[in-house]
C-alpha cells in the first residue's frame, strides 16, 4: 500500500473544508459539474467515500443490485446532513481517515482533486493542487476502464502532453494542456477543454 496517499488526500479535504466554511447556505445548492448533483451531494458524496471501507462497499454494492449509480445516490442520501452546516462538520470528521474500497488507492486522490473541481469551478474558487496529486490522478484515470469510472477507452489513439509536468501519456492525436484540465476533459468535464490544444481534443470533445 502506498502510504505517501494519504498526506495527500488530507491535504486535500483540509483545503476543501476551509473553502467551504467561506460559503453561504444558497451556494451549496449550486449545480456541480457532476451532471445531477449540487455543490452539497458532492460533499455528501466525499464524506460518504471516506467512510468507504473493503467490507461496506461490498454491501453497499449488494444492496445497490450492483449497480454503481444507485450505490453513489444512497450514499449521498446517507451522509447529507439536513443543512450545509452538518454536513461540513460530518466532512471534518472524517479528514484523518484512511479508509479506501477495493480499489488502487490512487482512487483517493481522484476523488479528492477530481470532485474537488466539481465543487469549486461551479462556484468560481481557485485552489493549487499537489502536483504529484494531479499526476497520479491522470495517470490513473488514463489506464482505468469506463466501467470503473476511467477513461482507458476514451485516450486509445491519443497522446496526452501536460504543459505543466513532465508527463505524456499514450500515442496519436495530441492533446496538451495543463494536468488538471487533462484530468478534468477525460473524466468528462467540458469546462476544461478550452485550456487544452491539439487534434486529440476534439475527441475529448464528444
Amino acid at each position: 500500500m502506498n502510504n505517501d496517499v494519504w498526506p495527500m488526500v488530507h491535504a486535500e479535504r483540509a483545503a476543501l473544508i476551509e473553502d467551504l466554511t467561506r460559503l453561504g447556505d444558497e451556494q451549496w445548492d449550486t449545480p456541480s459539474l457532476c451532471e445531477g448533483w449540487t455543490v452539497h451531494d458532492v460533499v455528501a458524496h466525499l464524506i460518504n467515500t471516506a467512510k468507504t471501507t473493503r467490507v461496506s462497499f461490498v454491501t453497499t454494492f449488494i444492496r445497490a443490485r450492483f449497480d454503481f449509480h444507485r450505490q453513489n445516490a444512497s450514499g449521498v442520501e446517507r451522509e447529507r446532513g439536513a443543512t450545509p452546516a452538518e454536513t461540513l462538520n460530518r466532512l471534518r470528521q472524517v479528514v484523518s481517515r484512511t479508509s479506501t474500497p477495493p480499489a488502487p488507492l490512487d482512487t483517493r486522490l481522484v476523488e479528492e482533486v477530481l470532485h474537488g473541481e466539481d465543487i469549486r469551478r461551479p462556484l468560481g474558487i481557485t485552489h493549487t493542487y499537489a502536483p504529484e496529486a494531479v499526476i497520479r490522478s491522470l495517470q490513473l484515470q488514463a489506464r482505468t476502464p469506463a466501467s470503473f469510472g476511467g477513461a482507458k477507452e476514451l485516450v486509445s489513439g491519443l497522446r496526452l502532453t501536460a504543459t505543466d509536468a513532465d508527463l505524456t501519456i499514450g500515442e496519436g492525436a495530441e492533446a496538451s494542456g495543463p494536468a488538471l484540465a487533462l484530468l478534468l476533459a477525460i473524466s468528462g468535464r467540458r469546462v476544461a477543454l478550452d485550456e487544452l490544444s491539439g487534434p486529440g481534443v476534439v475527441r475529448l470533445a464528444v
